[in-house]
């Protein structure tokens, strides 16, 4: 296989910053694009600002941190991003024909052996790379907000995909620090999303019926199957569980479940009234800015805690 080495991130938002930082950190030069200078410089401040939360935390140095500053390049210049790049992300909003447009760009500007690909959460591998002139090298890496926290990566590739282009994909994924997933076959969702949304599902199913408040079961989830399926999956539950035992739970439960096949009704409610949560400053909850950092900064510090756990159980294996 060949080395990785220059990487280049397309769009310069949430997801794209933290992918940018994920790859600096782990040594990679890297090149940010975005076609708005203030993105830009708004990446830069939160990248920063991440990397400090990292060295108070004692995960990183200062002189990692350093580092890890001077191997990123901000340009709105994307043929500076994409020319000398060996791995390529694209994380530019989910509009498929944006998505196709920046990809022509790229074929005319990339060399023909840099592996492109997608942080898409919803359009298909298949879809993306339908005018591609090379296919073969097109792949999805799906990363999960905050992207410089949350290890997982879920890989998906399609019929034409290359088989050399997976399996460094994967290593690469793998020399990041994160915990690569590959999908065997496209599947609307993906694997994470499509867990999420039967729990979202269901959530909103109680709370409608009136069986709990919204605090009330958040801190069920939190408290209970969150917390333990930090470490422990679905498949390792049951087993441990007992499939007996588990045979019997979903033969009584199974029925009750919500099996409704689009957006529960009070998210619908919700958005007609443009109550879109953080967002809006109302939904579930009430937001302020003021509790909305405070809660951006306490999640980030407990999901900091978190990963260092994992990391030293993956290294204890």
């Amino acid at each position: 296989m060949k080395e990785i080495k220059q990487v280049a991130v397309i769009g310069a938002g949430i997801m794209g910053h933290g992918i940018a930082q994920i790859f600096a950190a782990a040594g990679f030069v890297v090149r940010l694009y975005d076609i708005h200078e203030h993105m830009l410089q708004k990446a830069k401040e939160a990248i920063e600002a991440s990397l400090s939360l990292f060295v108070a935390h004692g995960m990183i140095s200062a002189e990692q941190k350093e580092q890890a500053l001077d191997n990123i390049r901000y340009t709105t210049s994307l043929a500076e991003a994409a020319a000398d790049a060996d791995f390529i992300t694209e994380a530019i909003p989910e509009k498929v024909e944006l998505k196709w447009e920046m990809y022509r760009q790229i074929e005319e500007l990339a060399r023909v052996d840099a592996i492109v690909a997608s942080n898409t959460s919803t359009i298909p591998i298949s879809q993306l790379a339908r005018y591609a002139k090379y296919p073969e090298r097109m792949i999805i890496t799906h990363y999960f907000n905050p992207a410089y926290l949350v290890p997982l990566v879920e890989v998906v590739k399609h019929e034409k995909t290359a088989a050399s282009i997976v399996e460094l994909t994967l290593e690469t994924m793998k020399r990041i620090g994160k915990v690569p997933v590959l999908l065997q076959k496209e599947i609307a969702g993906f694997i994470a999303n499509r867990l999420q949304a039967a729990v979202v599902r269901e959530a909103f199913h109680l709370l409608e019926e009136g069986v709990a408040g919204a605090a009330e079961i958040d801190a069920a989830m939190k408290a209970g199957p969150g917390f333990r399926w930090a470490f422990i999956g679905p498949f390792e539950t049951v087993d441990f569980g007992g499939l007996d035992t588990w045979q019997s739970v979903m033969n009584n439960v199974a029925p009750e479940l919500c099996n409704a096949a689009q957006a529960p009704a009070m998210i619908n409610q919700l958005v007609e009234r443009g109550e879109l949560g953080v967002k809006t400053g109302s939904g579930i909850y009430t937001h302020t800015p003021e509790t909305v950092a405070a809660a951006i900064a306490l999640r980030d510090q407990r999901f900091l805690g978190l990963l260092h756990s994992k990391q030293n159980e993956t290294a204890g294996r």
